[in-house]
């Protein structure tokens, strides 16, 4: 009985089974990495401070593995990567399993490993400043008071009333200081290999974000300007990827799964610690003792932390006060667009960046004033005038010297002036894709007003059909330059007009182009039915 079991043992070892441990083997560090950031799939509002998107992480690491199974371990992977979408890739033996290590090293972590071993406690004496140092066996963990068995007896820590620091001979198995992902595989022979690990990571956004200077007016409303952008793209995780080829993927994507709840970051627990008076347990003070360390790079001021990188342009072609490097390239990716930076840049920990996107010197567009007739309002007794919206339009057409695609961010306009260059209007821009018709919103004018209201007569239609009612619509213009104003009278799914002399349809809405004299008013009826 004894030779059959000790055979089945020597069977078991030799192929590998559950009685032979497998070797752990490291990862180097990345040699090669690669960092795709996507946007808040929500398409919330974006927060750098709470970044809500995701990157896709790509490293290319060397690895020796030896005969038979072992476990690799990848040192370093971002803190806010979901495990379960790991691959790795370039293994002979490919992967049997695969875990992420929940557990950095931190005080609270560096006690419970310790836990029925000895340490260091030394103590200063406040009065003579000498430090005595002697062997200690912890005794319990580290979620309550920490005791430790001396030569004197069982002591907590912290409660002798002396300065007093613990120290350790060795980091416990398990621990370390950067997030760990491990796998196990098998390779018959052994060998050298270059693996590739690919997952998606929590914690990264970004956002574009557009600055448009006007060039002097032109007859009819045409004006040109200069537009530039930026990508400004955020790293929460407490990793940074050095030299990485740096991507960013407009579009919106369909995301099912719950990515901020997959990742479950790895946290390092702080050390608390309670004491209590000799004789009573009554009452405990409470101290709050070795927090867990920092991430290993704090986040600077906004103003020292972005780092700006952006083919090469010379200062008077991109007059900003952050030195340009390189322009994003702009690359199809299916129905999505994917902006590249040419050349490997850094993606700080708790950082931001911007890279730029874009720089158009002369875009061809126009001024409009647009008035909208709220027609389910018309009746209403307070139909007083309006101010009109300002807003420029421009064709997203390379002819006109626009012809890129714009992802979804925010712009801001300026006007030059007798004073310098002056803010004018800020607002939000959807993606718009090449050949879309772009609009900039602006602000209100101060000079250009209008109102739309119901006069009070209809034509009766029968029982099935809606009635006809006749609208009024007055701009007026204060200012010193006649202009046009176009009207929007509602949608063309939803409404029918007629009598509107010029009307037509314009992205789907009922539009007309009303002249205003300078320091005038005009005036102008039509008929409206609601559609069923």
């Amino acid at each position: 009985m004894r030779r059959l079991r000790a055979c089945v043992i020597a069977a078991l070892a030799l192929l590998g089974g559950p009685l032979a441990a497998r070797e752990v083997v490291d990862a180097s560090a990345p040699e090669k990495l690669a960092v795709t950031i996507y946007r808040d799939p929500s398409q919330g509002e974006f927060d750098p401070d709470r970044p809500q998107g995701f990157g896709l992480i790509s490293e290319t690491r060397t690895v020796t593995l030896p005969p038979g199974e072992s476990t690799i371990r990848f040192t370093g992977v971002a803190e806010g990567m979901v495990a379960v979408s790991a691959m790795v890739t370039g293994l002979p033996g490919g992967t049997i399993e695969k875990n992420r290590n929940a557990a950095l090293l931190s005080p609270a972590a560096l006690v419970d490993g310790t836990l029925g071993n000895r340490v260091t406690v030394t103590r200063t004496n406040p009065a003579t400043g000498v430090a005595q140092s002697e062997q200690a066996v912890v005794r319990t963990r580290a979620d309550g008071g920490i005791v430790l068995q001396t030569s004197q007896g069982y002591e907590a820590v912290r409660c002798s009333g002396l300065p007093e620091r613990l120290g350790f001979d060795r980091v416990p198995a398990g621990l370390s200081a950067e997030p760990v992902f491990t796998i196990d595989t098998r390779d018959e022979t052994g060998g050298n290999y270059t693996v590739t690990l690919t997952y998606l990571a929590w914690g990264f956004d970004w956002r574009a974000h557009y600055v448009a200077t006007l060039h002097d007016g032109k007859a009819g409303g045409r004006r040109d300007m200069r537009m530039r952008s930026w990508l400004t793209l955020v790293n929460d995780n407490a990793q940074s990827f050095e030299n990485a080829e740096l991507s960013v993927v407009a579009g919106t994507l369909n995301i099912e799964s719950d990515f901020e709840d997959l990742a479950e970051p790895p946290r390092g627990a702080p050390l608390r610690l309670e004491c209590w008076p000799i004789g009573s347990t009554a009452l405990g003070t409470y101290i709050d003792y070795l927090p867990a360390p920092p991430p290993p790079m704090m986040m600077a001021p906004i103003s020292e932390a972005i780092m700006v990188t952006g083919s090469r342009l010379r200062a008077k072609e991109f007059d900003s006060a952050s030195p340009v490097a390189m322009i994003a390239s702009e690359e199809n990716l299916g129905d999505f667009k994917l902006f590249r930076v040419p050349e490997p840049v850094t993606v700080r920990a708790k950082g931001m960046k911007q890279v730029a996107f874009l720089d158009k010197d002369r875009v061809r567009g126009e001024l409009i004033k647009e008035a909208y007739c709220d027609l389910y309002d018309r009746f209403d007794d307070d139909q007083d005038f309006r101010p009109v919206s300002l807003l420029y339009r421009v064709e997203n057409e390379e002819k006109l010297g626009l012809g890129a695609s714009l992802p979804r961010g925010g712009a801001t306009v300026f006007e030059p002036s007798s004073a310098g260059e002056l803010l004018i209007g800020e607002s939000g821009l959807r993606d718009y894709a090449v050949g879309e018709e772009v609009e900039i919103r602006l602000g209100e004018s101060s000079l250009v007003f209008g109102q739309c209201a119901g006069t009070g007569s209809s034509q009766d239609m029968g029982p099935d059909e809606n009635d006809w009612q006749e609208v009024r619509a007055v701009l007026t213009n204060a200012g010193s330059n006649s202009i046009e104003v176009e009207l929007q009278i509602g949608s063309s799914t939803g409404w029918q007009v007629k009598k509107a002399r010029g009307a037509r349809v314009r992205n789907g809405t009922h539009v007309v182009t009303v002249r205003v004299a300078a320091g005038g008013t005009s005036e102008m009826k039509f008929w409206v039915r609601e559609l069923d």
